[in-house]
């Protein structure tokens, strides 16, 4: 037989589970939020590559590497 301290013992050790349980499934996944702030940096990561690929000073950088590569003699 059970006694009311071990009764209370079990539903208070029951209480923690649970309620670490449901900790731990709030912090499953992402949130719509997160996906969103990821893809608006995301993006923004990507345009500033953009610009920096298609101005004039890497161009000119990229030609200069590439002639002085073909001008090395073999």
């Amino acid at each position: 037989m059970r006694t009311d301290a071990s009764r209370r013992q079990l539903t208070s050790a029951q209480a923690v589970s649970a309620t670490a349980r449901s900790s731990r499934s709030g912090d499953a996944g992402m949130s719509t939020a997160e996906y969103a702030v990821g893809t608006v940096a995301a993006v923004g990561f990507a345009a500033v590559l953009y610009a920096v690929i298609n101005s004039s000073a890497t161009r000119t950088m990229l030609a200069n590497l590439v002639k002085q590569a073909l001008s090395v003699p073999f």
